[in-house]
């Protein structure tokens, strides 16, 4: 043990001078001793931090800037972190014991994952913006709501032989890590301590590190082992943690790309994302705030849903926000009709008017007082629309949202009419389903015919208003899962109902 301690002592001293070259500001004795290990045990790492605004600006320094261009938003940082660079330390012992995950490291008490607390101690405005945002209880939100439980069973549970009385497959849950891999990926999932393990290491011989269930993750909505929500490393990539990469549609597309939400690919096929893949190699995405016409041409998803925006005379068009829906007044995703957006991003307490945990009830209406009120809805509508207004006229920017709103009554009226033909279905017992007081009794999505009427809102629905909502994204809201899927769908599940209505009339049964 001396002599790998001494190693590690000339080693640092040998590194010393490298690091600080690579970051010209000053480091922290405990962030060189991380580096002088992880630069060759995660090069890939290192750099990507070495990269980041993290080791190039010390806090002091960053919170000097006045005005727009200010990126950090906390009023006072400790004096320990004012005068060097965010490094492995800052971020990883930083409130150590907040962490359920913290061990003894090489002498220093250090936890794996970061969290939005964390990032907290330099951003509190942006992690207590996010902490408002649906995003950040995108896990309790789908683990927690009993319809949407179902549906996630539907999709990722594995059939089980068909019951010989029933003539019916039945569906096993899913495991925990078919759970991470797939839905909770993107949703987040919930860590745990569940024990410690120790690893033989190259660099310094046996250690003791946490054995954390629901790792690894940077979901959306992760539960982390301080109790906050979210991972800002989902759309900041650690550990270059880039504002260049957030402003990318990329970032976006790992989960939003389809088809359930198909946001990158219709932006993709838009005129929007044509002018962004054609053009965007010239415009500054680094620059804060973001000026329209002078930095960027055309809209990315941050430009609409989060940066800074300002016109060329420095006048601010868009508030920066880690709020991602206060310039959304309509959520367009199908559940199972767009909506206003709810008022608490904890969207387990709505209740529709049957009792269900859906924001409308199957007939359509909407569960009004869990939502946004028409006064919210036209300022957050107004936000948006000021983004628009500065590269198009008025009567541009009008006649295409009135074309959207329209889009969401066609879509829920055509949604509601597959709706009807399954509640008739549900009715004749030629499916497997009841709603009752207690809540459901069976799955409404685990069958083939419930799977075409989910489609309807679930896919076809959601390409169709998403495309509008974008300003047309090509064919996606005509043949591409769009309105052709949707009426041939409807047709199908009308036809199907007729073909067993004949049944029944066959045998003399009511």
């Amino acid at each position: 043990m001396r002599k790998i301690a001494c190693l590690f002592v000339i080693g640092l001293f040998l590194w010393m001078p490298y690091i600080a070259i690579a970051t010209d500001v000053p480091i922290s004795d405990a962030t060189a001793e991380c580096i002088e290990c992880h630069s060759s045990v995660h090069p890939g790492i290192v750099e990507g931090w070495q990269q980041s605004q993290h080791a190039k600006v010390t806090p002091q320094t960053a919170m000097a800037v006045n005005g727009l261009a200010r990126k950090v938003s906390s009023k006072q940082v400790s004096d320990d972190l004012l005068t060097r660079a965010v490094g492995c330390a800052e971020c990883h012992t930083q409130r150590s014991t907040a962490h359920a995950d913290t061990f003894d490291h090489n002498g220093y008490d250090v936890h794996v994952v970061v969290s939005p607390k964390d990032c907290a101690i330099c951003h509190a405005q942006e992690a207590d913006q996010y902490s408002k945002n649906i995003m950040a209880h995108a896990f309790n939100n789908l683990a927690a709501n009993p319809v949407y439980h179902l549906l996630q069973n539907s999709i990722l549970g594995t059939p089980e032989p068909a019951d010989e009385k029933k003539g019916s497959i039945t569906i096993k849950p899913p495991n925990d890590a078919t759970k991470a891999e797939a839905c909770y990926y993107c949703h987040g999932t919930q860590l745990s301590v569940k024990g410690y393990e120790t690893r033989d290491t190259e660099a310094a011989g046996e250690l003791e590190f946490p054995i954390i269930a629901g790792w690894p993750n940077q979901g959306v909505g992760r539960i982390n082992l301080d109790g906050s929500r979210g991972s800002c490393s989902a759309c900041h990539t650690r550990h270059t943690f880039s504002i260049k990469m957030a402003r990318k549609p990329y970032t976006c597309k790992e989960c939003h790309t389809g088809p359930d939400v198909p946001a990158f690919k219709v932006y993709a096929a838009s005129k929007h994302g044509n002018i962004f893949s054609s053009m965007n190699e010239s415009w500054n995405f680094d620059t804060v705030p973001w000026t329209i016409g002078q930095d960027f041409t055309a809209p990315t998803c941050a430009a609409c849903h989060v940066s800074l925006l300002i016109n060329t005379d420095g006048e601010v068009v868009a508030e920066r926000t880690h709020q991602m829906n206060s310039r959304l007044p309509w959520r367009i995703f199908g559940l199972i009709y767009a909506h206003p957006h709810p008022k608490e991003p904890d969207t387990t307490t709505i209740r529709n008017k049957n009792g269900q945990s859906l924001p409308t009830a199957f007939d359509g209406e909407f569960a009004a007082k869990y939502l946004i009120t028409e006064k919210e809805m036209n300022i957050r509508k107004e936000n948006m629309q000021a983004v628009c207004l500065s590269c198009h006229a008025a009567t541009w920017v009008n006649g295409q949202w009135a074309r959207f709103e329209n889009t969401i009554q066609e879509t829920n009226t055509k949604t509601l009419r597959a709706t009807n033909i399954m509640n008739e279905i549900w009715h004749l017992n030629l499916a497997d389903f009841k709603w009752k007081d207690t809540g459901p009794a069976g799955n409404p999505f685990d069958e083939a015919i419930e799977k075409k009427w989910s489609n309807t809102w679930l896919i076809y629905g959601n390409h169709i208003r998403f495309a509008s909502a974008m300003g047309c994204g090509g064919d996606y809201g005509v043949f591409a899962n769009g309105r052709y899927d949707l009426s041939k769908t409807f047709m199908e599940m009308a036809d199907w109902l007729k073909a067993r209505k004949r049944i029944f009339i066959q045998k003399g049964q009511p």
